[in-house]
């Protein structure tokens, strides 16, 4: 995996809170605006190399586009896996349900709760730490200290934009690829050995077949 580290400036307006950080699409639009929060969220999670982590959102407009930057750095941080919901699709009481039931070290969960969404709508990011909830006042200082003094962030250069329809999706990061498995809602979990071709295609090879 070729990972390319992006050189960036911090945002003043970047403060989350509990709910995480609420603003206009527009907004979330600008350039390295989404990167520079994730990647700080990421920078607070020490224990991140190898984790499990959870990503999804209400579905409001941006919901995809997201979904894939967040993929890109979390597989560049070292992230192990990182279970995305259909179609990018994930509420969050059910985000909070797959960081338990799965061990995950937290969630990206893109929701703006009640506030209208649409193009010039509202979009929000926010972290939900490994029992659930959201990330505490602690936790949420931490990642705005390091927006503040942000500099780079890091992606993978490819990621194949790959939300598949009607299977849930996990992506398992190797030293070399990306490998993608997916299976029936309710069906038992088997994610491929890691760096087998083997047991699961490539995410560029799943593109290719769609």
């Amino acid at each position: 995996m070729t990972v390319k580290t992006v050189p960036t400036t911090p945002f003043a307006d970047q403060k989350p809170g509990t709910s995480g950080l609420r603003k206009k699409v527009p907004v979330f639009q600008e350039p390295r605006y989404v990167e520079n929060f994730i990647q700080a969220i990421f920078d607070t999670l020490p224990e991140r190399d190898g984790a499990t982590l959870v990503i999804g959102g209400d579905g409001r407009f941006l919901n995809r586009e997201v979904v894939q930057t967040a993929l890109k750095i979390a597989a560049a941080n070292g992230f192990g896996r990182a279970l995305v919901g259909q179609g990018g699709l994930l509420s969050t009481p059910a985000a909070s349900c797959v960081i338990r039931k799965h061990g995950a070290i937290g969630g990206i969960v893109l929701s703006a709760s009640h506030n209208p969404g649409g193009p010039e709508g509202d979009f929000g990011i926010k972290f939900n730490t490994a029992n659930g909830g959201p990330a505490p006042e602690s936790v949420t200082a931490a990642s705005a200290s390091v927006m503040r003094e942000e500099t780079q962030y890091v992606r993978a250069r490819t990621l194949a934009a790959c939300l598949i329809a009607v299977l849930t999706m996990t992506v398992v990061v190797t030293a070399h690829r990306l490998y993608l498995t997916a299976r029936k809602r309710g069906a038992p979990e088997q994610p491929p050995r890691s760096g087998s071709p083997r047991h699961g295609a490539s995410v560029r090879d799943v593109a290719r077949r769609r």
